[in-house]
């Protein structure tokens, strides 16, 4: 990774990769959100609320599995092939990683003279 991270060359591919971050964020979100209507459900004694908490949790399940899903067709996820998913796992740390060792505040922030300027 270019060390120059106010160079564009360093942007290819960032988008992608933001997106899948945030949509594993929402995954996981949702996943903590049915989690927690299971217990609620569990710790509850009117019929009415129950039945709120089962519509609930019902839909933050559907969420879950369109998420996955989209995750899935993007090639973000791979449940289904642990192999594969790891290759994808790894690739992530490692460019999380590099970003972490990235110099956010060099030195020297001129950039005059490396893009042209009208008043150079």
């Amino acid at each position: 990774m270019n060390e120059d991270f106010l160079d564009p060359i360093n942007a290819v591919g960032m988008p992608d990769q933001a997106d899948s971050a945030i949509a594993l964020d929402f995954l996981l979100t949702a996943k903590t959100g049915v989690r927690y209507y299971s217990m609620a459900l569990t710790e509850t004694a009117t019929p009415e609320l129950r039945t709120a908490l089962i519509n609930q949790m019902t839909a933050a399940i559907n969420l879950h599995g369109q998420i996955s899903q989209l995750m899935m067709n993007k090639g973000w996820l791979r449940p289904f092939d642990v192999k594969e998913q790891f290759e994808l796992d790894i690739k992530s740390a490692q460019t999380a990683v590099e970003i972490a060792n990235l110099t956010l505040f060099p030195n020297d922030t001129d950039r005059l003279g490396t893009f042209a300027t009208p008043y150079e």
